[in-house]
């Protein structure tokens, strides 16, 4: 696969992943893979992420959000692959929906 060719993650994280740090765990590690996109809490107690990069750099990023930080406890990741949109300049946190 064309490592140039972008790519769309979307993932909803379940276990013990809100007020344990887990948004900003997100935060800097899509910002450290010059991803774009944004990250929030749902009212259903989990962690929603939608990210854009290519398919290697989302790879390793839905490797750590498995993970977590280290007060997380991951249950379950339910992910979806899409084409990239382009219409992210960053990756930030938003409110919870």
């Amino acid at each position: 696969m064309n490592p140039e060719i972008k790519a769309r993650l979307h993932v909803w994280i379940d276990g013990h992943v809100q007020g344990v740090g887990f948004r900003a765990f997100v935060l800097d590690r899509a910002q450290r893979r010059q991803l774009t996109g944004w990250v929030r809490n749902t009212y259903q107690g989990q962690v929603e992420v939608l990210a854009e990069g290519s398919r290697e750099q989302l790879d390793g990023f839905l490797d750590e959000l498995r993970r977590g930080p280290r007060s997380a406890f991951v249950t379950e990741c339910k992910v979806e692959w899409e084409a990239a949109s382009g219409e992210f300049s960053r990756f930030e946190v938003r409110p919870t929906v």
